[in-house]
């Protein structure tokens, strides 16, 4: 980080006159397994290196200030008195976090917080959760009480959800909570267990960043949400109340097929093969087959280009690129979609050959320049010495 802790607390000091604690909460990679999350499927994150840290200290009033040392600017709300709906900007989630923990029954301190980040805004990186879930370490830190790594997960969500306005799942905000060094999870989003999947130590991810930002609050991915949602209201009429499309399998889908709108089957499509593919890459994973994992992440690329259709021609070619590099075994966008980034997995020999593989031939083929960031999984939320 090019902020460290010490100098985020030097940086408070100098506006607020205190010492504060530190929180820290990572950005994610999502190895595989894309927009399953909000249908109670199977999703595998990694928690990143990359982080949003939140210095605090409480103060007696039941008032937030909020610096964000990134954009530059100062937010300050009366959590007896708070705003009835989002502005529209950064304060957003930090206002959101707030009100859905008091609304659980929770009662903060007032506080003063002071946010730096290094995780890639609109990458597709889960820039907002590590928001989210730092502020709230920090605010819960400073009224002296727990943090519930799964409970938390879900109020930042749900401060996502009904105060931004934005409808993710909660795999963002659940491996920002609970990410492990070294492994990835693999996150049931039904009953909210994980299980831990080794990312064995020759392998690393390289992540690739398109340039292009996504801004996916309502529009398109909210539509390809609500197109699943009709997916599943179509196919009880066929196969019995099922609640998502989690209770789809493959072969259901293709004998209702006729049934279904074009589109909607290609959008369910996406999703059933997706949670299956998610189950693949763990048991490769856990077997040492990295090939066949890599296979699954290279399938689920097809799918969001062809089926879902939330890929970018500039997020493609860095797939395609990156596929083609000995020693990778797959490459495919992560995130909402609409640009942002790829993930691949790879030999740690292979990152110096897929890196200028990947920049220069993005460079010939678009004229722009990608950022390269190479690293393995990191923990979850936390306080950092100061």
């Amino acid at each position: 980080m090019s902020v460290q802790a010490r100098d985020l607390a030097v940086e408070f000091a100098h506006r607020f006159g205190r010492t504060p604690t530190v929180s820290r909460a990572p950005g994610r990679v999502n190895l595989i397994g894309e927009h399953t999350d909000y249908i109670d499927g199977f999703v595998m994150p990694a928690a990143l290196e990359f982080a949003t840290l939140t210095a605090a200290s409480a103060r007696p009033d039941r008032r937030l200030a909020v610096y964000s040392m990134i954009m530059d600017e100062t937010r300050e709300f009366d959590l007896d008195a708070p705003p009835k709906g989002p502005s529209g900007d950064w304060s957003d989630y930090v206002i959101g976090v707030a009100l859905m923990l008091e609304r659980s029954g929770l009662t903060l301190s007032g506080a003063d917080l002071v946010v730096w980040s290094d995780v890639p805004i609109g990458a597709g990186l889960s820039s907002s959760a590590a928001l989210e879930v730092s502020v709230a370490h920090a605010l819960l830190t400073q009224s002296d009480l727990p943090f519930d790594p799964i409970k938390i997960a879900l109020i930042c969500q749900r401060a996502e959800n009904d105060f931004v306005g934005m409808r993710c799942g909660v795999m963002d905000q659940y491996i920002a909570c609970c990410g492990v060094a070294g492994h990835a999870l693999l996150i049931d989003c039904r009953s909210l267990a994980s299980r831990h999947v080794a990312i064995a130590p020759n392998l690393r991810l390289l992540i690739a960043n398109s340039g292009v930002r996504h801004q996916h609050a309502g529009g398109e991915y909210n539509l390809r949400r609500e197109a699943c949602e009709e997916g599943v209201r179509l196919l009880s009429r066929y196969l019995g109340p099922i609640k998502a499309l989690r209770d789809v399998t493959p072969e259901q889908l293709e004998a209702k097929r006729r049934k279904l709108p074009e589109l909607i089957y290609r959008r369910c499509r996406h999703i059933v093969t997706e949670n299956a593919r998610v189950l693949e890459a763990e048991r490769a994973l856990n077997a040492g087959d990295f090939v066949a994992c890599g296979r699954a992440m290279n399938a689920s690329h097809e799918s969001m280009q062809n089926d879902f259709e939330i890929t970018c021609p500039e997020v493609d070619m860095l797939a395609g690129l990156a596929q083609t590099v000995k020693g990778v075994y797959g490459s495919r966008m992560t995130g909402g979609g609409f640009g942002g980034c790829t993930v691949s997995l790879l030999e740690a020999s292979a990152v110096d050959k897929a890196s200028q593989i990947l920049t220069d031939g993005y460079r010939i083929a678009t004229g722009l320049d990608t950022d390269i960031f190479v690293c393995g999984p990191s923990d979850g939320a936390g306080l950092i010495p100061v």
